[in-house]
C-alpha cells in the first residue's frame, strides 16, 4: 500500500490487566511516551492502581487510569493481558476503547483468547501475539524481570505484511520491544500453549523455579512429557507441531532468571485460582474429542486442583 494511504501510526494504548506482563509491557510504553498508555480499571483495582501505580524492576509507575464507562476516544491499540478467569469481564470493560480503527492483541496463555475476544468485537480487530521468554515475577504491585523475552505478532498466516502489522512492528520498534512476525502464527499459538502446559504445570507441582528446569531431572522429564501430548493434539487439529519444537524452547529457558518463577507457581504461592482449566483443561478437552489419552494432564490438572483446594484459591 503506497504510504500515502496508510492509516496513522499507533498512538494510544490501553492496558487490560496490570498483573506481571500488563505492568511490563505497559511500562515499556510509557517508557516511549508518557501520554500514549493506560491502564482500564474499575472498583478497588482501579483505586489501588491509581493511589499506589505499578513498580517495574524498581521504578515506579503511575499510569492514567481510565473507568471503563470512561466516553473519551477508543485506542489504537487494546492490549488484554488478563488470568482466563477474568477474561469475561474484561471483555466487557474494553467496550468503550474499542472503535472502528483499534487493534487488539491478547497477551493470555492458552489458544482461544483470540476467539473469545474476537465473537465480540470482531476477528478482523484482533491481531495474534504470543509472549515467550520474559521471566516477569509479580508480588502485590512489584513487578520484576531480568529478561525481556520476545512477542511473536502477526495475522493468523504471514505471507507479507498487512498493514495493520506493519503499524504494531512500528510501535514495537519506537518501544524497543523485541518481536517477530513468523509466517505461521497458529503454530507459534500452539506451541506457546505447549510450553505453558509444560512448565507452567509441572512447576506449579513441584514448587520448582526455572533452574530446576535448565538442567536435566524430573522437572524437566515432566515438563517434556506434558508438552508430548500437545504435540500429539496438535497434529489432530490441522497445526504443524514436531516432536523437535519441544527443544526450540531450551534457548529462552537458558535466558531466564534461574530464580524466577513461572505465572502458575507464582499463583500458587499467593493462594491464587491458577488457569489450570485453560492448560490440561484444555488438554483433556481436546484429548476426549480426538480420541488421544492425555494421562499426564490429567494427573496434573488433579494435583494443581487439589493444590487450589488447599489453597482456596479464588
Amino acid at each position: 500500500m503506497p504510504e500515502e494511504f496508510m492509516k496513522p501510526s499507533i498512538e494510544t494504548i490501553a492496558v487490560i490487566g496490570a498483573g506481571a506482563l500488563g505492568a511490563a509491557y505497559g511500562a515499556m510504553l510509557y517508557d516511549m511516551d508518557p501520554g500514549c498508555v493506560s491502564f482500564v480499571a474499575r472498583g478497588e483495582r482501579a483505586e489501588r492502581l491509581r493511589r499506589e501505580g505499578v513498580i517495574v524492576n524498581g521504578k515506579p509507575y503511575h499510569l492514567p487510569v481510565l473507568s471503563p464507562e470512561d466516553r473519551s476516544a477508543p485506542a489504537d491499540l487494546v492490549i488484554v493481558a488478563v488470568k482466563n478467569q477474568h477474561l469475561h469481564a474484561a471483555i466487557g470493560e474494553m467496550q468503550n476503547r474499542v472503535g472502528a480503527e483499534t487493534t487488539i492483541i491478547s497477551l493470555m496463555n492458552g489458544i482461544d483468547s483470540e476467539e473469545r475476544i474476537g465473537a465480540v468485537y470482531g476477528m478482523d480487530r484482533l491481531l495474534y501475539c504470543v509472549s515467550v521468554g520474559i521471566d516477569a515475577l509479580r508480588e502485590e504491585n512489584r513487578v520484576v524481570y531480568t529478561t525481556q523475552g520476545k512477542l511473536f505478532i502477526g495475522e493468523a498466516a504471514n505471507p507479507s505484511l498487512t498493514e495493520r502489522v506493519r503499524r504494531l512492528q512500528a510501535l514495537f520498534d519506537r518501544a524497543g520491544i523485541v518481536y517477530e512476525t513468523p509466517p505461521d502464527m497458529l503454530r507459534i499459538l500452539w506451541w506457546k500453549f505447549m510450553i505453558n502446559v509444560g512448565i507452567n504445570q509441572a512447576s506449579a507441582v513441584l514448587r520448582a523455579p526455572y533452574a530446576a528446569f535448565q538442567v536435566e531431572g524430573e522437572a524437566g522429564a515432566l515438563m517434556v512429557a506434558a508438552m508430548r501430548e500437545v504435540v500429539l493434539l496438535a497434529g489432530k487439529a490441522g497445526v504443524d507441531l514436531r516432536e523437535e519444537d519441544i527443544s526450540g524452547f531450551d534457548p529462552f529457558l537458558a535466558r531466564l532468571n534461574p530464580r524466577g518463577k513461572t505465572s502458575m507457581l507464582q499463583d500458587v504461592d499467593a493462594g491464587r485460582k491458577t488457569e489450570v482449566e485453560m492448560l490440561a483443561g484444555r488438554v483433556i478437552e481436546l484429548g476426549r474429542r480426538y480420541g488421544i489419552p492425555t494421562p499426564m494432564n490429567q494427573r496434573l490438572f488433579d494435583l494443581i486442583r487439589e493444590i487450589e483446594s488447599h489453597k482456596g484459591g479464588n
